[in-house]
């Protein structure tokens, strides 16, 4: 009998497998036909390997005296990894230690705890979602954050959908199918996940109609665009990028009576809304929702889950008459906001009735107003922690100010002074950084930091306090090969 018919007959078969005891625990969470299914994948996958001769299989056997006993533990392992990728959520929390604020990929703006409390009361639990309790009958799920929008914005109605390209899509969907939208060519912006306003527009039904230059465009330019075929003109805040040198744009209020003198509407993508001035506490001046409104602007459409701090939503704001067209669309059933979302996005528009009440109590409006000082204590505790687990004779570690991102499309210029926890290898072994920063992402919880110019750099303006302690500790086990 060859070595390699030798090896394929030691395969335990499945029954046996079963009954081992780290394997068995699984049926208390998955139905045993998961279970036998997952064995028999890992054992035809280690005879294809014992088959085909895998170099790295055979390598290791060669070492082993009792064969039989490592190709069991082998399997097992290996049987027990993908139950347990299986069993395990893939959806789950992360460590930011990147310092941007409204990362898209880590899930944007997190949410308060306070609020997290008051969702779970109610959406474990039949609710009022769309019950008039006064009169008794059917209701809206719009009338929970309406007047909350109205009293924050100035707003004459409001309705939400599940995100801010939805909400752009339904307002040109209603308002102008198969009519001219006039833009400016220098507002033809791409968000993130390659999705563009012209194939926005497209979908929706709507005819582009691009005016101007890249960077400039002048109220004539729109003057002489308007036809009997327009429906409406579409401005769009560029709050993902910024045009300078030599620009030129129309003001709001220009643009606005233009086109109110020839019976058009004018809605606005904010993209990423503001309900107060942030350029108070030392950003730079973006446009509040208010103020685009209080130009005379028909419509205005804003993100939930980016600079207003609360889940993923698409707030449409603005006249009345229009607002309540959008809200008799066919389309509106299809992207209308979930149950959960509306609860978090409600009690997200409550913390604003207070500003210094939302600045203490919104994650993101807190950690992108964070003092520096704060920012250095978590570094220099991040730091401290860092020099005790990692040998010195390998790395330097040290702090570095630098600056931290808002992210999320907000902002593309805006500096955040920051003061970050960065580390190098002394021989300038970049594989060695890579490893560790990809190992810290198999952690549980994971750690996301950044790998750049062959550092491996924390940010702690997006690290909490009590996960320094966490950051340091899986850095501690990779060093310990655990």
């Amino acid at each position: 009998m060859t070595l390699l018919n030798a090896l394929l007959r030691t395969i335990p078969p499945v029954d046996e497998l079963l009954t081992d005891r780290e394997i068995n625990k699984f049926t208390a969470d998955l139905d045993r036909g998961i279970v036998v299914d997952t064995i028999r994948v890992e054992q035809e996958r280690l005879r294809q390997s014992i088959i085909n001769e895998d170099k790295h299989l055979i390598s290791a056997l060669t070492e082993q005296e009792e064969k039989e006993n490592y190709l069991r533990s082998f399997l097992k392992e290996r049987i027990i990894a993908s139950l347990s990728t299986i069993s395990a959520s893939n959806f789950q929390k992360v460590i930011n230690c990147t310092g941007t604020v409204l990362h898209t990929n880590l899930g944007r703006a997190p949410l308060s705890s306070t609020i997290m409390d008051k969702l779970i009361e109610t959406v474990t639990n039949y609710s009022n979602l769309e019950f008039n309790l006064d009169e008794g009958k059917r209701g809206s799920r719009y009338d929970h954050v309406e007047e909350l929008i109205r009293t924050l914005t100035g707003a004459e109605s409001s309705m939400v959908v599940n995100n801010n390209a939805a909400a752009v899509m339904l307002a040109l969907n209603a308002l102008a199918q198969d009519k001219e939208v006039i833009i400016s060519r220098g507002e033809l912006v791409e968000i993130g996940g390659s999705f563009r306003i012209p194939e926005v527009m497209k979908q929706s039904g709507a005819h582009l109609v691009e005016v101007g230059t890249t960077n400039k465009t002048h109220l004539n330019d729109f003057e002489q665009a308007i036809n009997e075929e327009t429906g409406l003109i579409l401005k769009v805040h560029t709050s993902n990028y910024h045009i300078v040198g030599f620009t030129d744009s129309v003001p709001r209020e220009e643009l606005v009576k233009l086109a109110h003198t020839k019976g058009l509407p004018v809605i606005e993508d904010l993209g990423s809304g503001l309900l107060f001035d942030f350029s108070d506490y030392g950003f730079e001046k973006e446009p509040t929702i208010q103020e685009v409104l209080d130009s005379g602007i028909d419509l205005v459409t804003f993100s939930g889950d980016k600079l207003l701090g609360g889940p993923q939503a698409g707030i449409i704001a603005g006249k009345k008459e229009l607002v309540d067209k959008l809200k008799k669309d066919q389309l509106t059933r299809a992207l209308r906001i979930d149950k959960l979302s509306l609860k978090a996005l409600e009690e997200t528009l409550r913390l604003y009735l207070n500003p210094k009440k939302a600045l203490k109590n919104i994650p993101a409006l807190n950690i992108l107003t964070l003092p520096s000082n704060v920012i250095k204590d978590r570094a220099e505790k991040l730091l401290t922690q860092m020099q005790d687990t990692l040998p010195d004779d390998k790395y330097s570690i040290q702090l570095e100010e630098s600056y931290s991102q808002v992210g999320g499309g907000a902002m593309p210029t805006q500096k955040l002074p920051t003061w970050t926890v960065t580390v190098k290898h002394k021989a300038s072994d970049q594989s060695d950084l890579t490893e560790i920063w990809s190992s810290l992402r198999d952690r549980k919880p994971p750690v996301i930091a950044r790998l750049q110019q062959n550092k491996l750099i924390f940010d702690p303006r997006t690290i909490q306090w009590e996960e320094i302690d966490m950051v340091a500790q899986k850095m501690k086990e990779i060093q310990s090969g655990q």
